[in-house]
């Protein structure tokens, strides 16, 4: 029988994409509520475009915050300082839109039911050390590292949008080798591309890269446009949510489709995917299977799902039936459950905006517990 071999890939990006600047926007407003009310509903959306910000949704709080200047401070950290390349956080124009969770939603939450209906996916594997597809894993580093050599002016001359894509040979549905590193990163009008060709490579690729995983065949591509000075707001469009591959399993596993920045822990969309995602690497880590996708449904004011499937790809090592019960047995699945188990009233979310919300420790759905 001959060996099964296949090519995967995945896509991240950086702090400074401008779909990101508004997840990371519409989390900190998110946050600036819950430090001051735990119980806060809030579902925000941000809109960027040229020199322009968009705030729009729902608030019910009792928490008073300055969107404004939320706003203002996260361009600027996030390096949104130009108006002709990026964006201005002094000088951009600001459109606040917000309203109160609407009476009918707010019946079904505050008995403990659902606050939309929905499908959520969770998903683990043992391919890589942090339980993630080996092409987003890959993918996150290389982003990171690009965004931190900016910041800490190793590379002075890049600036904050910037976008990274790895392909990865797979044997047997192990990953073998990396065959393709892709990255288009924003830089100053003054730099050649020689340069930031051979900049990237020794400090960003090499610098996070396993070497074993590159070999004479692995191709490079750095900026093949040969040019990037325009970016953020003024060359594209950005909008919460919009990023969810990223944000998930680098499009190697499903996602149920709902956004998670700017949604507090009553909507199931964040917090159930939070959860399936602790579930399914708990089935790994346990030994139970080598990969496991796990998918749960919730109606709108209804407290448990309304059903449970689960997927292992023929890698289990008991009956997937038998998993589910023992899922069933350990976790309470209901919308308050979830945030009691994972602690989600706190202020924590702008800090999974970048670089993917799985696959990275310090966050309470990323531990690991016996099934």
């Amino acid at each position: 029988m001959g060996h099964k071999k296949y090519f995967l890939t995945s896509e991240s990006v950086t702090e400074g994409h401008p779909d990101k600047v508004c997840d990371f926007i519409s989390d900190s407003i998110l946050d600036a509520c819950l430090e001051q009310d735990e119980n806060s509903r809030v579902a925000v959306e941000t809109l960027i475009s040229n020199n322009k910000v968009t705030i729009a949704g729902q608030i019910t709080s009792n928490a008073i915050i300055d969107i404004e200047s939320i706003v203002r401070e996260k361009l600027k950290e996030v390096g949104y300082d130009d108006e002709k390349t990026t964006m201005d956080y002094k000088t951009c124009n600001i459109d606040i839109n917000i309203t109160k969770q609407s009476n009918d939603i707010a019946i079904g939450v505050n008995v403990g039911g659902a606050g939309d209906q929905g499908i959520m996916f969770g998903y683990a594997t043992d391919e890589s050390e942090d339980y993630m597809p080996y092409p987003i894993s890959v993918a996150h580093k290389i982003s990171k590292q690009l965004a931190d050599v900016r910041k800490l002016g190793e590379i002075p001359y890049l600036k904050p949008d910037g976008k990274v894509q790895v392909t990865v040979e797979y044997m047997d549905d192990m990953p073998i080798r990396i065959d393709t590193i892709l990255i288009s990163t924003q830089h100053l009008d003054n730099i050649d591309i020689e340069t930031l060709q051979n900049d990237l490579l020794k400090k960003v690729v090499f610098a996070v890269v396993n070497p074993d995983m590159i070999d004479a065949n692995t191709r490079f591509y750095v900026n093949p446009t040969g040019r990037f000075v325009i970016g953020g707001a003024i060359a594209d469009t950005g909008l919460t949510g919009r990023k969810l591959a990223v944000d998930t399993y680098g499009g190697i596993a499903r996602n149920g489709g709902g956004a998670f920045s700017g949604k507090d822990a009553s909507k199931v969309d964040r917090s159930a995917s939070y959860m399936l995602r602790h579930i399914a690497k708990s089935v790994i880590a346990n030994g139970l299977a080598q990969k496991c996708e796990i998918q749960m449904s919730y109606g709108i004011g209804i407290e448990k799902p309304l059903s449970i499937y689960i997927d292992c790809f023929g890698t289990n090592k008991i009956s997937e039936g038998l998993i589910i019960k023992l899922i069933k047995e350990k976790f309470d699945l209901t919308p308050n459950g979830i945030v009691t188990y994972l602690d989600l009233k706190k202020p924590i979310y702008s800090k999974t905006t970048n670089y993917g919300h799985f696959g990275r420790e310090g966050f309470t759905w990323e531990e690991v517990v016996q099934i």
